[in-house]
């Protein structure tokens, strides 16, 4: 009973009035009529892993996402075991320009694939390059959604000065050096119209 109430959880929209979703190929084919009937405000859609990876679903969702009205954006899954040029390049090949879209994400989370580990210059270094390329394509600043142990390991709050978006299940997060203006808090949450769990966020008031 208490997993059946956790997968359903999502802070209450009187302190958190704007809440969406973050999905990839993983979740399917997703019903945006759905979502978007049932309190979904927007959604963050993953184009790419790396330098390689382009997200299978990314076009489907993106073209369905922006034809029910919600609000979208891209995410770029970062990768310590490629350069950062070739990730913007992959990411901006992937993601059509559009002055509608939300600012693209850059997520930074240890993938068990990639086992490498630079030294905190050599990552400030390649991301500030890749937040640059990708920026210039977008026209508008990028987000940083950081893992607490990405984070821990690389204090990328105090070394990239980017709107943050942090994650922590059920409880607001405290791990970053600067105040979180996304939040995931839930990252096992159903709804209907997606299969399998979202990446449930907010955004601060």
């Amino acid at each position: 009973m208490l997993w059946a109430y956790a997968c359903r959880w999502a802070p209450e929209r009187d302190v958190y009035p704007v809440q969406g979703v973050a999905v990839a190929a993983g979740n399917g084919r997703i019903d945006w009529g759905t979502l978007a009937a049932n309190g979904v405000d927007f959604a963050y859609i993953r184009a790419a892993e790396g330098a390689e990876g382009r997200d299978p679903a990314f076009a489907r969702n993106w073209s369905a996402a922006r034809s029910s009205g919600l609000r979208y954006g891209a995410v770029l899954d970062f990768s310590l075991c490629k350069r950062a040029a070739e990730q913007a390049t992959r990411f901006i090949t992937t993601v059509p320009r559009d002055n509608a879209a939300l600012p693209p994400v850059i997520r930074l989370a240890f993938d068990p694939s990639c086992t490498a580990r630079p030294g905190r210059d050599a990552v400030l270094s390649e991301l500030n390059t890749l937040v640059n390329l990708i920026e210039s394509n977008a026209g508008k600043p990028a987000l940083i959604n950081v893992s607490n142990d990405f984070e821990e390991e690389y204090d990328i709050a105090s070394g990239i000065n980017r709107t943050l978006w942090l994650d922590g299940n059920f409880f607001p997060p405290d791990y970053a050096t600067r105040k979180w203006v996304m939040w995931t808090a839930n990252d096992m949450r159903h709804i209907d119209g997606v299969e399998g769990p979202v990446r449930w966020g907010v955004v601060a008031p």
